[in-house]
């Protein structure tokens, strides 16, 4: 395997979970709003990753054992919305209230977003860190010839 290719997989990832971490932060930001209007109101997003092979593994596969899992990289397949239904409430003081008075808000739930959140930011540092310690290897050892 390519030295280098350490930082595409490694940069791959990263990019996957800024992604993932920006539709975090989208959620969050749309917890609380409301429509009157359950068609309208805000849907939590959500992204679906993928795994990809490289041609390298895809011909090397059966062949070298770990050689498919040491060339993949990670993409962002799309982003999908919740289909869960928003929750209705009872507000016939809000602007936004339908005509019955109710209200909804979007189907985010707070907790499991700060959860991913904190996941994702975890798997961005130890993205960063791969990408580090490739660097300090690849200087050591050129210092080995030194």
């Amino acid at each position: 395997m390519n030295t280098f290719k350490l930082f595409d997989i490694a940069g791959s990832g990263l990019s996957a979970q800024s992604v993932r971490l920006n539709t975090v932060a989208s959620n969050l930001a749309n917890a609380d709003s409301v429509s009157g209007d359950p068609s309208t109101v805000y849907k939590a997003r959500h992204p679906v990753f993928e795994a990809v092979k490289s041609a390298v593994a895809a011909q090397a596969e059966g062949t070298a054992p770990g050689m498919n899992a040491a060339n993949t990289a990670v993409r962002v397949r799309g982003i999908v919305e919740s289909t869960a239904a928003p929750s209705e409430r009872y507000e016939p003081g809000n602007p936004l209230a339908n005509a019955d008075g109710n209200v909804y808000s979007p189907n985010v739930n707070v907790i499991e977003e700060m959860t991913d959140m904190i996941s994702a930011s975890r798997a961005y540092q130890n993205n960063v860190e791969v990408m580090n310690t490739s660097k300090e290897l690849m200087l050591a050892t050129l210092k080995l010839g030194t």
